[in-house]
Order: structure tokens, then sequence, then C-alpha cells
């Protein structure tokens, strides 16, 4: 099986970091205020991964805000399709060229997953902190669009 290629500029977030980037900020809101802040950085996310964001919000909000939640990220997410069954996150990352990860669950970030994935899937799995302390909009900028960082250009709250 041929290997896929991934794209720096293209981020899954777990429905975890999602969640909280919504319910909470903190870290999860600023590493997806990054992704968010630049039209050439990519947030890659499956219908199931938006399900499980959205049931989560449902949980710990209310269903009109999940509603209200849902219809906004569908407008940003570049949408991806994978099997019944697989990890959302995960299957969104490889489906979707995704070099990094965001994720809270401890499973997917330690060493025997590290591993793992690595053999079968070029992605890098971060929380969003880790994300957000080394995220180089600049650097990123040269590497996949090439020519001087021009700083964000979209709003990343609109």
């Amino acid at each position: 099986m041929a290997e896929r290629e991934t794209d720096p500029a293209r981020i899954v977030a777990d429905a975890d970091v999602l969640a909280a980037d919504l319910l909470v900020g903190g870290a999860a809101r600023e590493a997806l205020d990054a992704v968010r802040a630049h039209s050439w950085v990519k947030l890659v996310a499956s219908d199931p991964l938006l399900d499980d964001a959205e049931a989560v919000v449902a949980a710990l909000a209310d269903e009109d805000l999940a509603r209200a939640w849902r219809d906004r990220i569908e407008d940003l997410r570049v949408a991806v399709d994978h099997p019944p069954g697989d990890h959302p996150a995960l299957a969104s990352a490889y489906r979707g060229g995704a070099a990094h990860l965001l994720s809270y669950d401890d499973d997917l970030r330690n060493a025997k997953a590290g591993a793992e994935l690595g053999s079968r899937l070029d992605v890098s799995v971060k929380t969003p902190a880790g994300f957000a302390g080394l995220f180089d909009a600049a650097s990123l900028y040269g590497a996949v669009e090439g020519g001087e960082y021009p700083g964000p250009d979209t709003d990343a709250r609109g």
C-alpha cells in the first residue's frame, strides 16, 4: 500500500478538543484560533468526528448550542469520509492527509501509540497546548505557500 502524503497545514482536532474550544477556551481555543486565523491552514474532520463533538457539547451545555456549533464548524472544515468503526480523529487525519492531530486522549499520545501510528500514519499527536506552543505560522507559511508570511488573514472568531 502506498504511503499517503501528509500536509503540514492540515490539522485534525479530536472531539474533546473541539468541545473544549467552544466550552472552555484555554489551550484548545488558542490552538484552534491559530488554525482559524489562517485561510491556508485547514481543519479536517469527518462527520463521525463532528457527531462526537456535537454530542459532547449537547451533554455538557445544551442541544441548541450544539446545533449552532455544528452549523458553524461545517463551513470551516474540510470534510473527509472514512469506514464506519474507524477512530474518527485518526481516520480523519489519515483520509485528510493531516500532519497534526490535537487530542487530550493519553492513549493516542503515549509512546506505544506513537510507535504503532508511525508505522501506518505520518501524523504528530499533540495536546492543544503542545501544538499552540510549537505553531510557527511564518515558518509553516514559507514551507507550504512560499514567500513572506503576510500574517493572519481571517478572523479567528469570525
